[in-house]
């Protein structure tokens, strides 16, 4: 993951949103086609992730394993090596087998004829003479019974293997195509057919293929997986570019918005308004808002902020810049906020730029972006600077417990936990606090205090849609409560419709139950509310798996296990 310019850790002061503050399950709102700085690492990890960028493959793949680990089978570590070889029978299938009755001697003595030219194939294979192999597989094929499928089945995906060494990739997809047709749940065929299409750029052949052998071998080969996951990357990204490309830009609800700004302390352009920078008559009978004395857009923007007519701020912003107006490094803050805000990093980061070089810009607001630059590389640097940041030190809290997590080191572990304690203790209004302290909670399976951690930051913070997602799959996990969940993730829907944390999160909760069509309807949702172009990528590559299960499905009447 690259890190960004140094110039782009100036948006911290208007653009990192706590992971409890809505932003797609703990995202971040940011440049959509580069990396996270390092600054917003603790943010990223800080999500709980359902399923990663492969879906239903990764999720019942860590599900089998540890149920695997729980009864001391070894069966989820085992057949990872290369199918590189040929075979002497292929997968068996129902009816196989030698017929009985009249006719019977005279099919064997030409099966017999098939397999010894099969055998021969098999002995030039072995040897690396490819051409004399595929010589052989295809005198087989000519040889053996109509009606022996299986073993027919066996002879052109042998073939197949041979074509594959010679990289005739349309070859091999042929005859795998063929032995397929013969043998349907052909494990051997398919994954084979699967790389084919790697090899020539067919995507979505290629997914259908290595989703129907993930399902048939449960979720246990490293190869299949691996595939899966490769190709629905590769598939995300180029729909995201794409459609990220084209996309009109999209204002985050209201409530995101509030959300957002409240996760900074000592932010500027979030402020009420001063007085003296309005009028001091109240608002009048009808709730009309207070109108500004001076003549500035930022003014007028800072006050469609307090309204919370959003849509209107970024021209306020750019007559104030455009006249160079008193408040000229303000506004170009506040607009680039709102630029990533809309998705739009690439329009926000000359405003970044320029602010950073003014001379006359806010004293206040200058030692706060130089404060950013110096964070970027440690917490400890960002808690120095700013003792009382309880959204520093929490994230802190957060990144030590991850790495002490993934180091498997117990004492670490708990030193970071009793961390935690200390921060929500000092900082009991710090809803961030809670939010993440509840995901450490439930990774050490503490499920009912991380409810309670939960429970807190809603209390804080009543309207962020995203804590309520995440106390949903709270109680996926620790209850298997599946209608509580979706009640909790519904509610985070009727928030903000605009959360598409919440729709991703429902979407996968479908997969699982096996409501496909349900499911990819919900991705879209989140697609279409993507915040940034590597949002919208992982977001297609969940909807990819979805209609690839859909596909195998009416094939081959192949579904994975459901909820």
């Amino acid at each position: 993951m690259a890190a960004s310019k140094p110039v782009e850790a100036a948006v911290v002061a208007a653009a990192v949103p706590s992971s409890g503050s809505g932003v797609g399950g703990g995202g971040t709102v940011g440049p959509g086609t580069g990396g996270l700085p390092r600054w917003q690492l603790a943010l990223a990890v800080g999500a709980p992730l359902l399923l990663g960028a492969g879906a239903v493959y990764l999720w019942s793949r860590q599900q089998r394993r540890r149920e695997a680990r729980g009864r001391g089978d070894a069966s989820g570590l085992k057949r990872n090596s290369e199918r590189k070889t040929p075979e002497g029978r292929a997968s068996p299938a129902p009816g196989s087998g030698h017929p009985e009755g009249p006719g019977a001697h005279l099919d064997m003595n030409s099966l017999d004829r098939a397999q010894a030219a099969k055998n021969k194939g098999n002995k030039y294979f072995k040897a690396g003479k490819y051409e004399q192999a595929i010589q052989c597989y295809t005198e087989a094929i000519s040889l053996c019974p109509t009606e022996k499928n299986v073993d027919l089945s066996t002879f052109y995906q042998n073939r197949a293997a041979a074509f594959e060494q010679l990289q005739k990739w349309k070859e091999v997809a042929q005859d795998c195509t063929k032995a397929v047709e013969l043998n349907p749940k052909y494990v051997k065929a398919l994954f084979r057919r699967a790389k084919a299409h790697e090899k020539l750029d067919n995507k979505k052949e290629c997914l259908e293929d290595v989703t129907a052998v993930c399902i048939l071998e449960g979720f246990q080969n490293q190869q299949s997986m691996l595939l899966a996951d490769k190709v629905l990357k590769l598939l995300g990204k180029e729909k995201a570019k794409e459609k990220y490309k084209n996309r009109e830009p999209l204002m985050p609800s209201p409530q995101f918005i509030k959300s957002y700004f409240s996760s900074f302390t000592d932010d500027i352009i979030s402020q009420p308004m001063l007085k003296g920078e309005k009028s001091d008559e109240d608002k009048d009978k009808e709730g009309e808002a207070l109108e500004v004395k001076e003549n500035s857009g930022y003014l007028k923007a800072k006050q469609y902020m307090e309204e919370e007519n959003y849509d209107k701020i970024i021209s306020e912003c750019s007559k104030e810049i455009d006249t160079e107006g008193k408040y000229m490094a303000e506004a170009l803050l506040l607009r680039a906020t709102f630029y990533l805000l809309i998705g739009n990093a690439n329009a926000a980061k000359p405003d970044l730029d320029k602010v950073i070089s003014l001379k006359e810009a806010n004293v206040k607001l200058k030692i706060l972006l130089d404060q950013v630059e110096e964070a970027v590389a440690d917490f400890d640097e960002c808690i120095r600077l700013r003792p009382e940041s309880a959204l520093a030190q929490a994230q802190k809290c957060f990144a030590l417990y991850r790495q002490a997590y993934t180091g498997n080191n117990s004492s670490q572990i708990q030193a970071a936990m009793k961390g935690f304690e200390e921060v929500i203790k000092k900082f009991p209004r710090c809803a961030e606090g809670y939010a993440l302290y509840a995901q450490a909670l439930t990774d050490q399976q503490q499920f009912g205090k991380a409810d309670e951690m939960y429970d807190k930051c809603i209390d804080l913070e009543p309207d962020n849609a995203t804590t309520y997602v995440h106390k949903g799959l709270l109680q996926l996990q620790w209850k298997q409560d599946l209608d509580r969940g979706l009640e909790l993730i519904s509610k985070a829907i009727e928030i903000d419709n605009k959360c598409d944390f919440a729709y991703e999160t429902m979407g996968t909760i479908e997969v699982q139950r096996g409501n496909m069509e349900k499911a990819i309807d919900m991705f879209n949702k989140a697609i279409n509310l993507a915040k940034s172009e590597m949002e919208m990528a992982h977001l297609y590559s969940l909807c990819d798996a979805a209609h690839a299960q859909t596909e195998v499905a009416k094939k081959y009447g192949l579904k994975p296990p459901t909820l």
